[in-house]
């Protein structure tokens, strides 16, 4: 990734990038609900633990676990904080993506990956991907409502919103 950022945005930028936090987008692990230890399969999906759970890293605990939903590579993405429903509701869970509305090859029927790399620059979006098509199936139209699918998350108290993120660049390999 350091690399990758030093070619588009310079060596300076690069070493001053660090990892902030790292999460599966598919997990199972044991954990302990209703005082019986369960086999926690988690598929597109993220823990969304709250504040004060031992699980999640101390640095978090105060403020609950770190959640991430990406939306496209042309929408907005979200960092959300678990809340005390999403123990309550969901094994600890919530989405880990705004979620896809067409496949893969759909959106590769709609849109050339040469169009979509042009609409996605006129956004000031650097793209980086030596495939077409690859870039194609990734179209931002292929995905749900980011801001929709965040509502809900929220509505449910699964998560809180914490920051929105607009992209500045695309990597796909």
């Amino acid at each position: 990734m350091r690399g990758a950022i030093a070619r588009v945005l310079g060596r300076a930028a690069a070493d001053g990038t660090r990892q902030v936090y790292d999460v599966a987008h598919n997990v199972a692990k044991i954990e302990s609900y209703g005082g019986r230890e369960l086999l926690v399969h988690r598929k597109g999906a993220t823990r969304a633990f709250p504040a004060g759970s031992a699980e999640i890293p101390e640095r978090y605990r105060t403020v609950g676990q770190p959640v991430f939903i990406p939306g496209s590579m042309g929408t907005s993405s979200f960092v959300l904080a678990g809340e005390p429903g999403s123990l309550e509701s969901s094994f600890g869970s919530t989405c880990h993506g705004a979620g896809r509305t067409l496949s893969r090859t759909a959106a590769r029927k709609r849109i050339g990956g040469g169009e979509l790399r042009r609409q996605l620059e006129q956004q000031g979006i650097v793209v980086r991907c030596p495939s077409p098509k690859g870039l194609a199936e990734e179209a931002p139209f292929a995905y749900k409502d980011v801001e929709r699918v965040v509502e809900v998350v929220e509505r449910a108290g699964l998560a809180r919103r914490v920051a929105k993120l607009a992209p500045l660049g695309v990597v796909k390999g």
